[in-house]
């Protein structure tokens, strides 16, 4: 059954175009040159939180230092060399390409002299921002050296939903660098994240890698997949981060749960897990942690949904738009929930919200449709009405929405056909 989207918290009626707004934002608060610069690495770049590190993704605040330090330290032409091509509409990226050798050698040249020079190693971890960024610095570099295949490897993401044969889509994912672990690691991270079935992928590679356990995987140099899909995994977490209250943004809420719930089913049902390995820990962590951000909006649903569709005990009748709006959006979370439980750890508080909704909804759309009946013209009931069998389509079925819809419509037929 297909569903209305989710009403979400920004103006629905202002043209958008994702990619566009976010850059344009962006080079409002960064300037243009940082702004371009990080959009050429967008596809590797993570936001936190991150508890874990991979060699596949960057987080966007380290890139920013980097950004720092190579325009301030080492190649200071970068940015107007970045402006000029903006200015001119040309290919930011292919100005950045054109300037890796050299970018490359200089930061190698630094490196070298660090690994012999005590001074000059607390010199580089100063400039750069702290030792959490010196220690990535050759994950930097790896994205330097394959910033021009960054592109291709998204462009493989894409094409990869439209492979139906799974024999094909392994021959290829043998195409990647499987031998440069650092490179496979960044270009998977650009793959995954295009990817809509990323358990096609993992399904895939396993026959490449001879077996489904963990010490094969690894053994045939195909880790750098599964790890790609824990990173994407763990993206999520920043997706729903301060999710909370009346203005949540409920659509990017649900596709995150749903993206985070596809992620994880792509390797915890292909890939056996060692017992206690890095892997399974991550695994645990990060269910752990989205688990925690979503428990608080769910533990709001049930009272939103009560207070919404109810008249005040006391004062004058009205509705509030924005409980009705957090509770129509708590549904969709709910039946996004439903769909991925597997993969969180919410079982226990999933099923006591699930079956409170349920026998509240039936409650107080009763109760609302035995007043609608008494009194049609009544709009304030008449909006709890709407909005509730709106959610009952959702939580439970369309059919039962259409048997409260007939009821309504009866009973305002009826008002008109009443004699004046």
């Amino acid at each position: 059954m297909s569903l209305p989207k989710p009403a979400p918290a920004r103006d629905k009626n202002r043209p958008q175009k994702p990619e566009a707004t976010a850059r344009a934002a962006a080079m409002e608060s960064i300037g243009v040159a940082e702004a371009s610069f990080l959009a050429a690495f967008d596809n590797v770049l993570v936001d936190d939180p991150t508890h874990f590190d991979f060699n596949g993704a960057i987080n966007r605040k380290h890139m920013r230092a980097v950004w720092n330090w190579l325009t301030r330290d080492v190649v200071p032409d970068l940015p107007q060399e970045i402006e000029t091509a903006v200015i001119s509409d040309e290919p930011v990226e292919a100005v950045i390409d054109g300037m890796v050798p050299d970018i490359l050698t200089k930061i190698r040249k630094i490196v070298t002299e660090a690994q012999t020079s005590a001074e000059v190693e607390r010199r580089l971890k100063v400039q750069l921002g702290g030792d959490d960024v010196r220690e990535r610095l050759p994950v930097f570099i790896n994205a330097f050296r394959c910033r021009s295949l960054l592109a291709k490897a998204t462009a493989f993401g894409r094409a990869s939903n439209n492979l139906q044969d799974d024999a094909a889509l392994g021959a290829a994912l043998q195409s990647m660098p499987w031998k440069d672990a650092g490179i496979a690691a960044l270009l998977l991270h650009a793959v995954v994240g295009q990817s809509a079935n990323p358990s096609r992928l993992v399904s895939s590679m396993i026959p490449l890698a001879g077996g489904a356990s963990e010490a094969i995987i690894k053994g045939a140099g195909f880790g750098p997949l599964i790890e790609a899909v824990l990173s994407h995994s763990q993206a999520q977490l920043s997706r729903i981060a301060n999710q909370n209250g009346l203005f949540v943004d409920a659509d990017l809420m649900c596709k995150a749960v749903s993206r985070f719930h596809k992620l994880v089913r792509s390797i915890s049902g292909y890939v056996e897990f060692e017992r206690g390995s890095r892997w399974s820990m991550m695994l645990t962590e990060i269910t752990k942690q989205m688990a925690q951000r979503i428990e608080p909006r769910l533990r709001e649903i049930s009272p939103d949904l009560s207070q919404s569709l109810r008249r005040p005990r006391e004062g004058a009748d009205r509705v509030d738009p924005d409980r009705l709006l957090a509770a129509l959006n708590g549904i969709y979370l709910l039946a996004t929930l439903r769909d991925a439980r597997e993969s969180l750890a919410l079982n226990a508080l999933f099923d006591t919200v699930w079956n409170e909704t349920g026998q509240s909804l039936e409650v107080l759309l009763t109760r609302n449709l035995e007043v609608f009946k008494q009194n049609p013209d009544d709009e304030n009931t008449a909006h709890r009405l709407e909005m509730g069998i709106k959610m009952a389509e959702i939580r439970f079925n369309a059919e039962y929405a259409d048997i409260l819809r007939r009821a309504r419509d009866t009973a305002l037929n009826r008002r008109l056909e009443r004699p004046a």
